[in-house]
């Protein structure tokens, strides 16, 4: 099915004074998509471009420095958002701008982004900004109406005293100096000081009269703060316009979905695979002590559960099952496992009232189908009836508690908590889960700020147990090479 002119009811949202065009990374987005597009290309790429927007939120959470938060941006745009430079004709630089004006409009449609979207959007507009070869960005500043005026020689020299005081350089004071008279100033047209307050704060700029003198190499304050502004008026045009969504069945559970995405991070790859993670068969008897060290606290939480209780809800069996399947677990081990957990029972009730649903999940009963586990975004919405994410639905005394209790052989202590509880009462779930990662797998060289490997994210269960299965299968080879040398 297709979208005949993507939301063509909603009005060309301009931005930054420009019909169209843009260079390089720094593309614009000054009308909407008003071109044919399948439901699935619709869905696509926003969920390629929120995948890039939750990682900058998630290191945002995780307090990593610019650098980091560099690296992980330009990673995650060259896995799921590549934009290369205008000279790339033979890259599929036309195709690559189409998904990224597209993905970027559709994201604007969710209506519960928005303020989180706006500084995430800031931010990888950042790292592109810096990124760009300088002729293009040169190309870039001038198609744009930015109100700013060039300071002409003599009034450069009429304020020169006032202006080398407040110019950052060099602390060589001769290079300081050579820098500053080859630097060309400006000033703003409307707003004035106001347009760069960030400048004014840090005293990089020199004010006169309500008027800023900017420094050319400190115009990237200026179009980052415009673009910002620019985002959120855009939005709001948007919100107007959404009511007329209201009946449309194929776009407004898409828009419920991407709204989800900031909440747990978009789903990695895990999502969508029913198949094994691990080469190695899991037998049902690894099961108690693989939960011990490996499991995430969700799932620590429901096999505790099983084993204290020796009985399951439906829905967690659900979800548990699916865990353990796509973990490794085949389906004869599968039936030995819950038959042993299951062990207050008959083997005539065990076969008649679960062992149909276990061969279900495995895709060998009712319609054969091959089932996923559930991401952290599904478990994040889930009730607590349903065992969903402990971060979410434990109250903090109860998660503080659960967490000591759960790791305690593996490293985290008492006061690793304050930060965790930190990410938690900022809605961000997802970091918090992949800060106990971090923290109880330091001894494996995880390091902060590294996450499951490369700086990513835990945004699925099956994500934390495989990555934390494969650390430990590496310590243990590397010991016996050690051994053997």
């Amino acid at each position: 099915m297709r979208l005949v002119a993507m939301t063509p009811s909603i009005p060309v949202l301009s931005e930054m004074g420009v019909k169209d065009g843009g260079t390089g990374q720094c593309w614009s987005y000054d009308q909407a998509p008003l071109y044919d597009v399948s439901t699935e290309e619709f869905e696509t790429c926003a969920l390629d471009r929120l995948r890039t927007l939750a990682e900058i939120e998630s290191s945002a959470a995780q307090n990593r420095t610019w650098e980091e938060m560099k690296t992980v941006t330009n990673d995650q745009c060259l896995k799921y958002l590549p934009l290369h430079a205008t000279s790339a004709k033979t890259m599929g630089r036309d195709t690559q701008r189409k998904k990224d004006h597209l993905g970027r409009f559709v994201l604007r449609l969710a209506e519960d982004l928005r303020r989180r979207f706006v500084k995430a959007e800031s931010t990888l507009f950042r790292v592109r900004y810096n990124g760009d070869a300088t002729t293009e960005r040169e190309v870039f500043l001038n198609s744009k109406n930015f109100n700013w005026i060039a300071v002409d020689a003599a009034e450069k020299a009429k304020y020169r005293k006032e202006l080398f005081a407040a110019y950052q350089g060099s602390k060589n004071e001769s290079i300081r100096e050579q820098a500053f008279e080859a630097e060309k100033f400006y000033k703003f047209v409307h707003g004035k000081w106001t347009r760069v307050p960030d400048l004014v704060e840090k005293r990089r700029v020199f004010l006169k009269t309500g008027w800023a003198y900017v420094p050319g190499k400190e115009k990237s304050s200026t179009v980052f703060q415009e673009f910002e502004v620019q985002l959120t008026r855009a939005l709001e045009v948007t919100s107007r316009a959404l009511p007329r969504l209201d009946e449309d069945t194929q776009i407004l559970p898409i828009l419920d979905s991407l709204s989800q995405g900031f909440l747990a991070g978009v789903p990695s790859e895990w999502v969508g695979l029913g198949e094994t993670t691990n080469a190695d068969s899991i037998k049902a008897e690894m099961v108690d002590d693989l939960a011990e060290k490996h499991f995430p606290m969700c799932m620590r939480t429901m096999h505790d559960s099983l084993q204290r209780n020796h009985h399951i809800k439906h829905f967690r069996c659900l979800n548990y099952g699916l865990f353990l399947k796509v973990l490794g677990v085949p389906i004869e081990e599968a039936v030995v496992f819950w038959r042993k957990s299951f062990d207050r029972i008959t083997d005539d009730k065990f076969n008649k009232d679960y062992k149909y649903n276990i061969r279900h999940l495995f895709g060998l009963e009712g319609k054969r189908a091959n089932y996923a586990a559930k991401s952290c975004q599904q478990l994040l919405t889930a009730g607590p009836s349903e065992y969903g994410c402990p971060y979410r639905h434990y109250s903090p005394e109860n998660l503080q508690s659960a967490l000591l209790s759960t790791y305690p052989s593996s490293g985290l202590t008492s006061t690793d908590l304050p930060e965790i509880m930190a990410t938690v009462k900022g809605g961000h779930y997802h970091v918090a889960c992949t800060r106990v990662f971090e923290m109880t797998h330091h001894k494996f060289g995880v390091k902060k700020g590294e996450g499951a490997g490369g700086g990513e994210s835990i945004t699925h269960p099956n994500q934390y147990a495989s990555r934390s299965m494969e650390l430990y299968k590496a310590e243990q080879e590397s010991g016996e090479a050690m051994v053997i040398d």
